[in-house]
């Protein structure tokens, strides 16, 4: 006997409201989030027992390592802005954010070649046209910063690139999972729908990569430590060849479009002569507001101004 309507309905909302309680907690809460993440990595040796093949790995490892490490220390850094300790600084700098990029543009990267090798090569199409218009951190002569962690507490992860980007990064996800393994496309559906209504419901579109972070990290982990989804969300029959290439197709078709539009945006220069990516109705700030050590960094005879609250790092 099938799963019924119901158990899906119940379910799924209820992950959807979870992860949005849970992406708005660890945003607010820095400090809380980096122990999280960073103890997450202790449930490595229940991994292998989970984890199948090429795929599943290089995802799992390319997401927990980076959001534990990376981003929990950047966000850290920010937050003791002041304070020169020579970790904190150097978890300021611009590497941070270009690795960031490296990191969305490897897992973007590892699911189009997954869709290639399946032969679902319309949503390959779609994701080639992703990684072609994904905003750089900031650009040879650019004037704005498209990725940086906020200098006000809570010091998110910040990504500033169009509402259209969002979404089309969602359904060419959503597309993926349901082509390489339908039966975990409701559960995916989930975080992916989470991250997508997160921004819009804060009216900040920025917001959108810490939420997909954030999400997609606490999914894998939980699906690296066993599959509790099996049992009330399991979607194989869902599965459709019609359905999955004509989504291709439209997806393919909506890349397209925008890519066109993009480079249309793109070829405009600025003051500067340089060129820059579209964005929203956000504007990115400007690159020497950005705060990383690069762009202004503290100097050498300034001394911490520590936040009521804050203890000083020390190195």
């Amino acid at each position: 006997m099938g799963i019924p309507i119901s158990t899906y309905i119940v379910s799924m909302v209820g992950y959807i409201v979870f992860l949005l309680v849970l992406v708005e907690m660890m945003r607010r809460t820095p400090r809380f989030t980096f122990a999280f993440w960073l103890l997450s990595l202790l449930t490595a040796p229940l991994w292998a027992d989970n984890l199948d093949g090429w795929f599943r790995w290089a995802k799992t490892v390319s997401v927990l390592i980076p959001t534990a490490i990376i981003v929990g220390s950047a966000r850290l850094a920010y937050l003791y802005y002041d304070n020169p300790n020579r970790i904190l600084k150097f978890f300021r700098k611009d590497w941070v954010l270009w690795c960031l990029y490296g990191v969305l543009f490897l897992n973007i990267a590892e699911a189009t070649v997954k869709d290639l090798v399946t032969q679902n090569y319309f949503n390959f199409i779609a994701g080639c046209v992703l990684l072609a218009t994904m905003p750089l951190p900031k650009y040879k002569n650019g004037k704005r910063q498209y990725w940086l962690i906020g200098k006000d507490a809570p010091n998110d992860l910040l990504f500033f690139s169009t509402a259209a980007w969002n979404f089309l990064y969602t359904t060419w996800n959503m597309a993926f999972v349901y082509g390489e393994n339908p039966g975990y496309f409701a559960s995916s559906f989930c975080i992916l729908m989470a991250a997508e209504l997160y921004p819009l419901i804060k009216g900040r579109p920025e917001l959108y990569i810490i939420a997909r972070v954030y999400t997609l990290a606490f999914h894998i982990l939980v699906r690296a430590m066993g599959d509790p989804f099996a049992d009330v969300m399991d979607s194989t029959h869902w599965a459709n060849d019609n359905v999955l290439m004509f989504w291709g197709v439209a997806n393919a078709v909506l890349h397209i479009a925008y890519l066109i539009y993009y480079f249309k945006k793109f070829r405009q220069p600025n003051a500067e002569g340089g060129k820059e990516p579209p964005y929203g109705n956000r504007t990115p700030p400007l690159v020497v507001d950005a705060r990383t050590e690069e762009s202004s960094p503290l100097l050498e005879t300034q001394k911490p101004s520590i936040a009521s609250g804050q203890k000083p790092v020390t190195a």
